[in-house]
Order: C-alpha cells, then structure tokens, then sequence
C-alpha cells in the first residue's frame, strides 16, 4: 500500500471528462479505495456510481474485492440501504485521509504543471448558463486552451446538493444557502413584471404588487423553491396562477400569447426575442445570486482560476 499513491496518475493530465477513472496506469487499490468512500458518503451503490461514472456493479465488485483483501466485512446491505460494519466504521477514517491525500497531491501536480490541463465543473442555472458563462468560458479558454468544462443545469436545491456531495467544484446559486458552503456575492439580479402588450397594465410606468392578484398569473416554479413564490409569500399575494413551469422561456412565450403575466429575473431577459412588455414593480424585489462551494483550499487550480475571471466577468 506504501507505493499506491506514488504509482497512480492523474487522469485530469489525459483529459479525461472523471477525475477518478480512465487512466490506465493509475492503481487499482487507489479507484477501490475512492469507490468505498464515495459509496459511504453519498450512501448508495448507484450514487457512487454515477458520480464516480462506473457501473453500480463495477462500484459493489470494487468493494467486494476489499473486503476479501482486507478479510473484514466494510458495508451491511439491509432494507433501509447500506450502513457500516463495526469494521468498516473503524477503517473508513484512514480510507477517507487516503483519499484527501490523492486529491491534494493531484493539485498540487496541477499547480506544476501550470494549468496545463483540468476540468471544471460547475452546477448552474439556465440564465447564468446562457447570458454569463459563454462569454467567460471563452476568455479563460483563450489562455488555458486544455481546460475542460462540464455543466450541469438545474434548479437551487440541485446545484446545492451537487456541491455538497462533490458532484460539481462550485456552483451559482441564490443567497443565501447552506451554512456549510462558502460564498461569494456576485450580483443583484432584479424581478421584473413581463406582460403581454395588449395588457392593461402595459401603460403604467411600475406594477403596484396588489395588481399582481388581479391577472391571470405564469409562475416560473419548481419544488416550491422559486425566487417568485418566496416573493408572493412575502407578500401575501394569491394571484390567479394558470400555469406554472420551470421554463424561463415557455413563460416568455405564453405571455407572448396573452395567456397571463409574469415576473422574471431581469437576467432571463436579456436578448430576448419575445414580444412582451417589461416593467417594475413599485416596490423593488430581486434576488442575490452568489457563487458557491465547499471549501476554498479544496478547489483545484483551475477551479480557483476560473473564479478569478468570473470576478471581472
């Protein structure tokens, strides 16, 4: 086991899209030891598997195998899911230092190699997706021409969840979020009302919020974890909601149509091609949108880099 970590290669030098697996010369004990940690801590066979792009049966194989090497018994299988054995609850503190070990000394062969190769990957949402990362992506790929990217598009408690379990290096999320993450203030992005142009509202230079009752209402709206439902809670505002749906831009298009109004990030309407109405609300409503992740000192090199341009985005 002495020499595990000194023989393993780092896949981010191949280019590989998976931080753990592809790299052929990289040792077997090492991806066995990632595949029990990672099971532990996302608690299942699948999770692991899909985070580590492995099957679920090459991620169970793996740890029956360290099982038969190490001659204990590291996970119970039972109706409720997977839970340590006594065993495996004494051995998974060392395989877990094991494993911060092979990702620290995978940074610090980035930071040798000087930002020659790397991906960073980043939970976002579609309206920073589409209007900021483009255009940063760009640059930092103009002086770092082998990094790669990976994005995963969802909604807040999604992107939360992924940069908890690692799935993701950072992500955009509204602020505030989970107090174990850490954060970083990007931008105060406004709420802004969208009407058809027919609407009799269209002519009024702010949107009074008692107005918001009296329309037929689109609600942009998924899980309950919406910028505008917190809103209108706040408010104590019950508008006549005849649609709800997690597509900026199917809200543009039925408001388009005459079908109801709206309210929307001014972000998501940006370069739009719908022909609607936008206008203020009296009281002013927005969101804070921040950058979010574990811990700073366990970004890689790219990552951190990466969050360097987005401060001059």
């Amino acid at each position: 086991m002495g020499n595990s970590i000194t023989k393993a290669n780092v896949c981010h030098n191949k280019h590989d899209k998976n931080r753990y697996k592809g790299c052929d010369t990289m040792d077997m004990n090492i991806q066995k030891y990632i595949a029990f940690v990672k099971t532990v801590e996302l608690g299942s066979f699948t999770k692991a598997a899909k985070y580590l792009n492995y099957s679920q049966s090459g991620i169970s194989r793996m740890i029956n195998d360290l099982e038969k090497e190490w001659g204990v018994t590291l996970l119970e299988r039972g109706r409720s899911g997977l839970r340590l054995t006594s065993d495996g609850l004494n051995l998974f503190p060392a395989a877990k230092r094991l494993f911060a070990e092979y990702q620290n000394l995978q940074h610090q062969i980035e930071e040798i190699n000087g930002l020659q190769s790397g991906v960073v990957r980043i939970g976002t949402f579609s309206s920073v997706a589409t209007h900021w990362l483009p255009k940063i992506i760009k640059q930092f790929k103009t002086d770092y021409h082998n990094i790669d990217f990976e994005l995963l598009l969802g909604d807040y408690h999604e992107i939360e969840k992924w940069i908890i379990e690692g799935r993701v290096d950072f992500g955009f999320l509204r602020l505030p979020t989970l107090p174990e993450l850490e954060t970083t203030f990007i931008e105060q992005d406004n709420l802004i009302v969208v009407l058809p142009k027919s609407h009799p509202l269209a002519d009024l230079e702010k949107i009074p919020i008692a107005e918001l009752s009296e329309s037929s209402f689109i609600l942009l709206e998924k899980e309950g974890n919406s910028d505008v439902a917190k809103l209108l809670k706040k408010w104590n505002i019950c508008p006549k909601i005849n649609f709800t749906t997690w597509d900026d831009y199917a809200i543009m298009a039925m408001v388009e149509s005459g079908l109801g109004i709206s309210i929307l990030p001014q972000l998501v309407l940006q370069r739009i091609s719908y022909d609607v109405i936008t206008k203020e609300l009296e009281v002013p409503a927005y969101r804070k949108i921040g950058l979010a992740y574990r811990e700073n000192q366990t970004l890689s090199l790219a990552s951190k880099q990466f969050l360097n341009y987005l401060e001059y985005r």
